[in-house]
């Protein structure tokens, strides 16, 4: 669940190890590289040279309009990461002493999909243009389709499985649902089938975004709550000047009361106001499980990430997932964006969203905002995230430190919520001075339904090994609060190991990404031998899912590429379990250079953006002339 899971990972020494079948033990391995058996590995020159020349060897005259290799070379492997400045090296670098060299890579380039059309097709269809001359889009059907770029494949995925593609003629896999007089064709049976069916909930629609957009959405539940947190200060400046509260002089407020105890509050409220609509819905006499939310306690894995790798992982067994990390401010205004990561598919049937803030108002209205209009099982407040610009202006891990905002903020949302608040956090800020210890125990007197815990600081991000035995003992203090541990979970065995410290379930991140057969592995107990072709099977599964949500048209396509490369800087660092020395790899871990059992296994391995690219043109066709990708994590994250 919850936070970036795209940063890459960490650093780590490799001991030595026994191999437990044949009772022998291994050569001493390179710092942070995993044991591969001898006869797989290689040198960085004959790998990429076997890959290269295969690659061109297996071209034909007519396959690819554009060739890779110029790509290849303006994008080269990323160079190992700096982790800190020596102060000899002060006047060729020019950073001071004690400057880590930290990239955010703030100069990647952000290519718009849809600069990839030279000219779309007009969407007037049939009908007669309201711009007239002045429309920038072709009219003339027959004139698009001859400028049009060539078809991926001759089938499409839509029309395949729905029975009709809402993409017609801009469909970049067209020919499989076109008609020699360029109309698009229809299969009854599967439109039928799908009719009145909605796949994909949680879309903000025009109504509720223009309402937003004009403020005209009313936070009623919200107004109740900050007026709350305004009488505490009135009282509490009060006091300050010598003066009596209302409390003092024997009087009670309602008001007040609520931020004693928010279950007792909804009841008092309830029995001193008959003539108000009851703030818990019930049917009959009023019970504890009315009004106590449920936890959300199964020891289950969690994952979060755009929604068609969600269906991957749901499909390998992911129990709960999670949307992507939402900006509360970009949701109240109505950003369709931002709104996108809220979209949740039929698959997943226990489902949340993630949202970030540094302040109970708007905190407090987001979760009103989101109770009223989406479906979601469980919201969930991200305080472990550990990117600058989140953490400057106090959200993420600054949270951790600003408890009195924290504590308003998940009251406040408690308050307007119908469905449990779950909290994400690290072990601290600093490295060395873990303080989620003294949150937890105040994080139960809050109304937190469940805890997750990545067991790395703020100021570690992803660096170092995951503090397990934190973990463990932050569990037994959040007890009887479900506690669910995060960090370097990339095995069924870590995955064991985790559970073995007590914690209530787990959350999987970047193991999901560098593998998400994962589920599969830990349910069923194994260390699974991926070939190279059923990978290849799930990427194609991905991307197929990828056109479905994003579109088969070429914004669609290239939208889909770049989120598939996106991933493929993840995959490549998966080794199979058939080269290793020693199982299981370590999250931590960087691969050596090896040569697979087949020409695509060793193309799955290589770290090279022009390799990437490949396997994204055997799947989504050609890239665009003017296509460009830089990793968003240039650096490589085992040193």
């Amino acid at each position: 669940m919850y936070g970036h899971v795209s940063e890459r990972a960490c650093e780590g020494v490799m001991e030595n190890t026994t191999d437990g079948t044949t009772g022998k033990g291994t050569d001493v391995a390179v710092k942070g590289e995993a044991a591969i058996k001898p006869e797989f590995l290689t040198t960085k020159e004959t790998f990429h040279g076997f890959i290269d020349s295969e690659w061109q060897g297996s071209k034909t005259e007519n396959a690819g309009e554009k060739d890779t290799v110029e790509t290849e070379e303006s994008l080269e492997e990323p160079e190992a990461k700096k982790l800190k400045v020596e102060p000899e090296e002060k006047n060729k670098t020019g950073k001071p002493d004690g400057k880590r060299l930290r990239g955010q890579n703030k100069s990647r380039p952000h290519t718009k999909p849809t600069t990839y059309d030279e000219k779309r097709l007009c969407l007037s269809d049939n009908r007669e243009c309201p711009f007239g001359d002045k429309c920038h889009f072709h009219h003339d059907v027959a004139e698009y389709m001859a400028s049009k770029p060539a078809d991926i494949g001759e089938t499409c995925y839509l029309y395949d499985t729905f029975g009709k593609c809402a993409y017609g003629l801009t469909c970049r896999f067209a020919g499989g649902h076109t008609t020699p007089d360029f109309q698009t064709m229809e299969n009854t049976n599967l439109v039928q089938a799908y009719e009145g069916r909605n796949q994909v909930k949680n879309s903000l629609s025009k109504e509720l975004q223009n309402r937003l957009r004009k403020r005209s959405v009313a936070f009623e539940k919200s107004a109740e709550y900050l007026k709350t947190l305004s009488n505490n200060r009135d009282r509490k400046e009060l006091q300050a000047n010598g003066k009596k509260t209302t409390e003092e002089l024997g009087f009670v407020s309602r008001t007040n009361v609520f931020t004693l105890n928010l279950t007792a509050a909804m009841l008092l409220w309830d029995a001193s106001c008959p003539d108000k609509q009851p703030l818990v819905k019930t049917i009959g006499p009023l019970t504890d499980a009315d009004a106590i939310k449920l936890r959300q306690c199964e020891k289950k894995q969690v994952y979060c990430g755009n929604l068609p790798f969600r269906r991957v992982c749901k499909r390998f067994g992911a129990d709960i997932t999670c949307g992507e990390m939402a900006m509360c401010t970009n949701l109240l205004q109505g950003q369709q964006s931002e709104w996108a990561l809220l979209k949740r598919h039929e698959s997943e049937d226990l489902f949340g969203v993630q949202v970030e803030g540094c302040f109970p108002d708007t905190m407090t209205r987001c979760a009103e905002l989101i109770n009223n209009n989406i479906v979601v099982d469980f919201v969930d407040i991200n305080s472990g995230c550990p990117i600058d610009l989140v953490y400057k202006k106090g959200g993420g891990c600054g949270l951790m430190t600003r408890t009195r905002k924290f504590e308003q903020i998940v009251k406040g949302m408690n308050y307007v919520l119908d469905v449990p608040l779950t909290v994400k956090i690290r072990t601290g800020v600093q490295e060395k001075s873990n303080t989620a210890h003294k949150l937890i125990p105040e994080m139960k007197n809050w109304g937190v339904s469940m805890i997750t815990l990545h067991g790395r600081s703020r100021e570690q991000r992803y660096t170092k090994l995951a503090d397990w035995d934190y973990i463990s003992t932050c569990s037994k203090l959040a007890s009887p609060v479900p506690l669910f541990g995060n960090g370097d979970i990339l095995s069924y065995e870590d995955a064991m190991k985790a559970r073995d410290t007590g914690v209530s379930g787990i959350m999987i991140a970047r193991g999901a990404l560098i593998k998400p057969w994962i589920f599969t592995e830990i349910k069923e107990s194994r260390h699974w031998d991926i070939s190279s072709s059923e990978r290849l099977d799930i990427l194609r599964e991905f991307t197929n899912f990828g056109l479905e949500h994003w579109g088969s048209d070429t914004r669609g396509v290239e939208k889909t590429r770049t989120f598939l490369l996106e991933w493929l800087s993840f995959l490549c660092r998966y080794i199979p379990v058939g080269l290793l020395e020693r199982v299981p790899q370590k999250i931590n871990e960087r691969p050596p250079y090896y040569m697979g059992r087949n020409y695509l296994e060793s193309l799955m391995a290589s770290q090279n953006v022009g390799d990437w690219i490949r396997i994204s043109e055997m799947l989504l066709g050609p890239v665009p002339k003017n296509f460009s990708f830089l990793p968003k994590h240039k650096a490589n994250a085992y040193k």
